[in-house]
């Protein structure tokens, strides 16, 4: 059985909005038109201030690797990594055409005159900061393909990045206690 709105309709069966539920119905849709604005304003100004998608921009100098000594051809290298971007990057790989496989390595001291040498998967670059490795703390281990370098010697290295270009850098070879 249907009805209809007609002339037989009763009060109760038609509805009649009333200043009570326009504003109930104002202040609901109210409540999520102010917050996406208010989302998209903080948007707006975090990505005006050069903080929201900037790019990682890395370079890298100071390349030392350690001069093999003794008739092992086991040395480390070392560079000191800058990103001047607005984001974060990370150092995944070191690759060179004159040394056998390289790792990234954490020496961290033990306090009773050794050191433990940690294997590293990657190593974070900061976003407008600096990675300076040293043979006390972050470095690369590697193994030199031949004997013959000296003191002096320029080696090609090549850093790798997880979001970056690589990065190609030279590293002079240098005495163990230089």
């Amino acid at each position: 059985m249907t009805r209809s709105l007609g002339a037989g309709a009763g009060a109760a069966d038609s509805w009649v909005p009333t200043r009570e539920r326009l504003r109930e119905g104002l202040r609901a849709a109210a409540v999520p038109v102010v917050a996406c604005s208010l989302a998209l304003a903080c948007l707006t100004v975090w990505a005006s201030s050069g903080a929201a998608g900037s790019p990682p921009q890395i370079a890298a100098g100071n390349g030392r690797v350690l001069l093999p000594h003794g008739g092992s051809r086991d040395t480390a290298a070392f560079f000191d990594i800058t990103n001047i971007g607005g984001s974060e990057d990370r150092l995944t790989e070191v690759t060179s055409p004159g040394v056998e496989e390289t790792l990234i390595v954490r020496r961290e001291s033990t306090g009773l005159g050794a050191d433990i040498v940690r294997t590293t998967g990657s190593v974070k670059v900061p976003a407008g900061g600096t990675v300076t490795m040293s043979p006390s703390g972050l470095g690369i281990t590697t193994r030199a393909k031949q004997l013959g370098w000296q003191a002096g010697d320029l080696m090609p290295f090549v850093l790798h990045f997880r979001y970056s270009p690589s990065v190609q850098v030279f590293a002079v070879v240098v005495r163990p206690d230089s």
